[in-house]
């Protein structure tokens, strides 16, 4: 499988590209990855990039897009941080990604057992970590249920995997809301800005 080219990437629309991902994952569920040279698409992109696809995702060591959706070199730009949220760097980041670069589709990508999300849910501290978590805590303030505090926590994990769900929501909506440029390309159609979630027990991507 080759590397894409300008003319591959531009034929490609919003939904196709996010059919790609989708069929790359069921490929990497099925162990049927394709059958790819490496150092092959290397030298295909030596002298420039045309990646379909933009990924935000956590920097959990489970989840590496490329690997869960089954791209290669050249495929897609790999945005990671923990929790998978947003700010100004990142966003620059992503605005190149999809404006000057030309991917199709921006996919936030949230997971389950999320550690991020956890240290959020428990209110940790340590340094930089506690900055990044507060971007976290309106997800956790977000989920009504359950009330009782006791289970607003870690150790409840259908209510991290709540707040990792609600997390993504919201950093699609802080995406449209912090970057006019990715709005607006959203609502001319250049590009589409979707959700999903990554189940680190069976390695499945949903979208949302």
């Amino acid at each position: 499988m080759k590397a894409h080219t300008k003319e591959t990437q531009a034929a490609l629309t919003p939904d196709t590209a996010i059919n790609l991902l989708k069929e790359g994952n069921l490929r990497f569920v099925a162990k049927n990855m394709a059958q790819r040279d490496l150092l092959h698409q290397v030298s295909d992109t030596a002298t420039g990039q045309y990646p379909f696809a933009t990924v935000l995702s956590c920097i959990d060591s489970r989840v590496s897009a490329e690997l869960i959706f089954d791209q290669g070199i050249g495929d897609i730009f790999s945005a990671r941080v923990a929790g998978n949220i947003v700010n100004e760097d990142i966003l620059g980041s992503i605005e190149f990604a999809c404006k000057l670069a030309g991917t199709k589709v921006l996919v936030v990508l949230g997971h389950t057992a999320c550690g991020a999300v956890k240290g959020a849910c428990d209110d940790a501290k340590l340094g930089n970590l506690s900055i990044l978590l507060d971007k976290i805590k309106p997800a956790v303030n977000a989920v009504a249920t359950p009330s009782d505090a006791s289970l607003r926590n870690s150790k409840n994990i259908d209510f991290v995997n709540e707040v990792a769900l609600k997390n993504v929501q919201l950093t699609i909506e802080n995406t449209r809301k912090m970057s006019p440029v990715l709005k607006e390309m959203e609502e001319q159609g250049e590009i589409k800005i979707v959700g999903a979630m990554y189940d680190i027990k069976n390695g499945k991507v949903t979208f949302l």
